[in-house]
């Protein structure tokens, strides 16, 4: 590779851009401490443009460290003037690391940080003046100009304050963590671990998308997937372990907020929030994501979903123990490597959920016994229920407490609201769902067709109603129109107006439209303002005027439900459709799964 010096010729001369400058709390992808993050862009604005599986020659490991002998001029000025102003001022002295980013011409900067107000005032006067062209060399010469700003500087950055930074330290925390993320399933995951926990004894500490909770009780509604929810947790007195579902954003955003945890757990990774924030592949999601992983210590569990490729190779990177879980159990090649070496592995044989440790197999639960499977139906829910028992065992629970909380949790409102949530009136059913990318929609399809193939061989017609929040890429967009238009034999749009996120209404149908045409899909499609006037609307017999049947003939209605969960449910009470929520109650839907053959 030619040095990136002779590189920079191709930028023009005086262009460059300042990003962001960011104080991360805590681990990310880059350190595994507080850093300061400066996000240079050098020469033209250019767009990234790539495959989101890139070829290994162009993959970009977002962690890795740059050699100094292949940073740009102004990458090494701007890292001279941190040096010298964070020595002067106490913010320490080495430490600068620089990385790549996939996003053309861009670099990130860090560096550990010690006071807040201190540490951005010293990333902005590096900012300024290498902007200027100063020399950071205590003997360069700097021009009288240069100077003046260097002393305003110097004075500003004096007068700072100095706030620590709010991570939480292991000697500060008296409680274990566990952390969940990956792309689908880490809601679910999260509950149904804190379900375990509480069957068995223990309080607990949850964070969700959904808010904080305590032994199951909602104390702060919101989304609380970042270090805000984390602390708010390990702030309490009376709770004695922490279950914590740690989304993208606030890794990205804020860091962890917390230095360690005794367990983690990374459920998969699939095309969704790429575009934001530098991140455009799914080996850079799956490296952000895994930094639960990195932090676990020695003598902890990090929990693998061995069918996914980005996760499974997450192992190389951990210091703790590895547990792996797979729904292809036997079948799988790295499950059968791992259980060789003696390794912890989960997974179903003939039926039966359970737990192989190199030769020995402990069985825990029939699959078709856990609720949340729906007898087997939902394969995702499955993974989820491996996923969650192998938390669990992390976490010391025995077995028999590790059965007893998977067959107490159903995918009722009140225990997994908005996940798999299935109702029934008659002959007509509505499955309700969080499903916001194309991996949620087709696990969502798998489930309503399993339904709808009901008993006698007889199909019953899905419609499905699809939107989602505007910050997705065009191509996932327009994956989950192609899935839908392929799968469903009606197809509904609904809008997402308070999630738009920057794009307009019309691009976000326009992107779903599109993936219906490329599927083939050439009828007129619906429209609707919310999913309230969606879901009435089809239940109320819309799809009768295009297909000639009853209003109230059979029919499985899919909604991707994420702006009015509550509205939704209280319309589905006000027509009588009651809750599907064990598995009992699925194997009336659909009788074929009585006769499902056990694997």
């Amino acid at each position: 590779m030619r040095p990136i010096r002779r590189m920079t010729r191709c930028y023009p001369a005086g262009i460059v851009r300042v990003i962001e400058i960011r104080l991360l709390e805590g681990p990310s992808v880059y350190r595994l401490e507080p850093v300061v993050k400066v996000e240079l862009a050098l020469g033209r604005r250019r767009t990234w443009f790539g495959q989101r599986i890139p070829p290994r020659h162009a993959l970009v490991r977002l962690g890795a460290s740059v050699p100094q002998k292949l940073w740009p001029e102004s990458v090494i000025t701007l890292a001279g003037w941190a040096r010298r102003l964070r020595s002067a001022h106490g913010e320490g002295i080495g430490g600068i690391r620089v990385h790549r980013s996939s996003d053309p011409g861009h670099w990130i900067l860090t560096w550990p940080w010690v006071g807040a107000g201190r540490a951005r005032l010293i990333a902005e006067a590096a900012v300024a003046l290498t902007d200027r062209a100063a020399t950071p060399a205590r003997r360069a010469h700097l021009t009288g100009a240069q100077e003046r700003l260097l002393s305003q500087w110097m004075n500003v950055i004096a007068r700072s304050s100095a706030s620590p930074p709010t991570w939480i330290r292991d000697a500060d925390r008296r409680i274990p963590i566990i952390s969940i993320s990956g792309t689908n399933g880490k809601s679910t995951t999260t509950r149904l671990l804190t379900r375990i926990l509480l069957r068995s004894g223990r309080r607990v500490g949850t964070t969700t998308s959904d808010g904080v909770l305590v032994d199951e009780r909602l104390v702060d509604p919101g989304d609380w997937t970042g270090p805000g929810g984390a602390h708010a947790v390990l702030g309490r007195s009376d709770v004695d372990v922490a279950v914590l579902e740690t989304a993208r954003g606030g890794l990205v955003l804020k860091g962890l907020g917390y230095q360690s945890n005794e367990a983690s757990i990374l459920t998969n990774v699939s095309s969704d929030h790429l575009d934001l924030q530098g991140i455009h592949t799914l080996p850079e999601l799956a490296e952000v994501k895994a930094t639960i992983c990195r932090i676990t210590k020695p003598d902890g569990w990090v929990i693998l979903s061995a069918d996914d490729p980005f996760v499974r190779a997450v192992a190389r990177t951990v210091r703790g123990h590895v547990a792996l879980f797979s729904l292809q159990g036997d079948a799988s090649a790295a499950v059968r490597r791992h259980m060789a070496r003696g390794g912890r592995v989960y997974l179903v044989r003939r039926g039966i959920l359970g737990e192989a440790v190199g030769d020995a197999w402990t069985p825990i639960a029939a699959v078709r016994d856990i609720p949340i499977t729906l007898a087997g139906l939902a394969r995702h829910n499955i993974a989820n229920a491996l996923a969650a028992a192998a938390g669990a065992r992390a976490l010391g629970l025995g077995i028999g407490e590790v059965h007893d909380g998977l067959l107490d949790f159903h995918p009722s409102v009140v225990e997994s609201p908005g996940r798999m949530n299935i109702f029934r009136n008659g002959g007509r059913v509505a499955l309700v769902d969080f499903a916001h990318n194309e991996a949620g929609l087709d696990a969502l399809l798998d489930v309503a067709e399993g339904i709808a193939g009901g008993a006698g061989g007889r199909v019953t017609p899905i419609t499905v109603i699809i939107g989602t929040a505007g910050d997705r890429p065009d191509d996932t967009l327009r994956g989950m129109g192609r899935i839908a238009a392929s799968r469903a034999q009606r197809v509904v749009f609904k809008e997402t107006l308070n999630y738009l996120r920057g794009r307009s209404r019309e691009s976000v149908i326009g992107e779903l439209r599109t993936g219906t045409k490329a599927a083939g899909w050439t009828q007129d499609i619906p429209i609707y303002e919310t999913e309230v006037d969606a879901l009435a609307a089809e239940l109320n017999g819309a799809a009768s005027a295009t297909d000639g049947s009853r209003h109230d003939t059979a029919r499985i209605v899919v909604l991707l439900c994420h702006e009015d969960r509550s509205g939704v449910f209280a319309l589905l009470r006000e027509r009588h459709f009651r809750p599907v929520d064990t598995a009992a109650d699925l194997i009336s839907l659909a009788p074929r799964l009585e006769d499902r053959p056990r694997r």
